[in-house]
This record gives C-alpha cells, structure tokens and sequence, in this order.
C-alpha cells in the first residue's frame, strides 16, 4: 500500500504563500480535525497568527471549529469545489467514460490535466480491486515522476518541456525516478511512439 503525502506543497516562483491558505491545506493533507497548536506547527506559523487566519476562516464558511475545539474544513469549500469540478468538465460525461475504462480494465481510471508546471487529478472511478493504487482528485504533482504528466508532456514541444522543467525541477521521490532531462525527453520519445505512458514505481514505491 503505498504513503500519502502529507507534506504541504507551495509552489517555487511568486508569491510564495498565501497564509490563509496554507492552513486550509494542512488542515486537507491530513484529512480530519486539528488543533490550533497542530495547524500552527505543521504550517509553520505563530500561533497568534494561526490564531487570527483561522478565526477570519472559520467567519467565512470555510474553516468550522468542532465541539471537541478542533478546526476542519467548512461546507463553504463544497460548491467551490463543486464548480471547479464542473468547469475543468469532470462532470458526469467524463465520469461516464472514466467508468467504462474502470469496468474494462478492473483498474482505477482518473482523469488528469495540466494546471500550471503540475499535474491535477480531477475525476476519478475506483477499481474493482481491494489493493488499488490510491490518488485523491485535487492532488497536484511534478509531471516528471507520473504516466499522466508524460502523456500530457509528450504532445509538448522539446523547448516547452525543457523550460518546464528547468522550472520545476526533477526531484527524486524513488530510486526509479528519472532525475535528468535528456533521459526524461527519451522516456517522451517512447511514449509517442507506443502511445501510451508509465510510472514504474516513480512517483511512490
């Protein structure tokens, strides 16, 4: 079974942080209800700060404290995330044929797309199997390490995926992660011409 991730990704480049947010996603990565002194140490932040952002979160509908003085994620967030679902065109036609490529193959099928220098899971239909690889939609991850990001990748020019990944980077997350730039472009090569992509243990063991 593999291990999620519980590390909270903040993209290189810009601005680096948005604080506000940083709480929501810790809060997300680790699926439940945190304390206050939870959400501060994982974000890295003063607990006065946290304090504050958490309250102005809380107000707003998207942060709601639980009876046992906890903080988890509000309903506000549920038509948000309904409407982005909606306009990437993860709605019910893709999930239609999300769930005839599940039902042909015993395999989990999800749907994935480019947003910014990562790759998002949108739509997924859950395999027949009880051991099954496990991705949740929302995840975004480096287009290097995962099948999704080279079939994405290979219908790129060699000079948008060289600046991408000069960008990004090729961090290595297994012993089987492709951790250089020609050796990935060769990878590109193969999935072109067989048509589909692989991620050999790349991404997780």
């Amino acid at each position: 079974m593999s291990e999620r991730d519980h590390t909270v990704h903040r993209p290189s480049g810009g601005v680096q942080s948005v604080p506000g947010l940083d709480l929501l996603e810790v809060v997300a990565a680790r699926g439940g209800a945190l304390t206050i002194g939870e959400i501060a140490v994982a974000a890295d932040a003063p607990l006065p700060t946290a304090h504050r952002l958490l309250r102005t979160l809380v107000d707003r509908g998207y942060m709601r404290q639980t009876p046992n003085r906890r903080y988890a994620l509000g309903f506000r967030l549920v038509p948000l995330g309904a409407s982005a679902n909606s306009m990437v065109g993860a709605g019910a036609g893709a999930e239609r044929v999300l769930g005839r490529v599940a039902d042909a193959l015993g395999e989990t099928a999800n749907l994935a797309m480019l947003d910014g220098d990562r790759v998002a899971y949108v739509a997924q239909v859950p395999g027949r199997h009880s051991m099954r690889m496990f991705t949740e939609v929302g995840r975004r991850v480096h287009p290097h390490c995962t099948a999704v990001g080279k079939a994405l990748l290979s219908v790129s020019s060699e000079d948008d995926v060289r600046a991408l990944l000069a960008r990004t980077g090729l961090p290595r997350h297994t012993s089987h992660t492709l951790t250089t730039v020609d050796e990935f472009l060769a990878q590109l090569v193969r999935v072109r011409e067989r048509g589909y992509a692989l991620d050999e243990g790349e991404q997780e063991v």
